[in-house]
């Protein structure tokens, strides 16, 4: 990519890279991990048109969090309900008090693919719904 002048590398992260879980140290650590060998590899390719960036994901609606979902909360519940109470109870700091649709990190990731997306290298964009509880990642 450096020698064509042009590239685009993404990594997603996750919102445990930043708020770690105390359930899940380990995948937090790895994600914190992604965001300093993305700031590494962007630092390394300054100048070349490639850009590196990572994606925060915040909490994302996916069949295995469906699942995590309806452990945490009564499964009589139809799933809009479900969810509204899952991230009342357990998710209360999001702003966007519902799951993230895959479809919304994809327009980030497609973005950041993107020629509009050139003046955006070692960055952590945040598409958390609000999750963290920062104005910086």
């Amino acid at each position: 990519m450096t020698e064509r002048g042009w590239g685009r590398v993404q990594n997603i992260a996750s919102d445990s890279a930043v708020v770690i879980p105390a359930e899940m140290i380990h995948y937090g650590m790895s994600k914190t991990a992604l965001l300093a060998v993305s700031r590494g590899f962007a630092k390394q390719a300054a100048g070349t048109g490639v850009t590196v960036n990572s994606v925060i994901a915040g909490p994302t609606h996916t069949g295995g969090v469906e699942d995590f979902v309806y452990q945490l909360v009564d499964r009589d519940l139809p799933w809009d309900e479900a969810q509204r109470a899952f991230m009342r109870q357990h998710r209360p700091q999001s702003l966007l008090q519902r799951l993230i649709e895959p479809e919304e990190i994809a327009a980030m990731v497609v973005y950041l693919a993107s020629d509009q997306g050139s003046a955006t290298t070692g960055g952590a964009l945040r598409v958390d719904g609000g999750y963290i509880d920062s104005i910086l990642p």
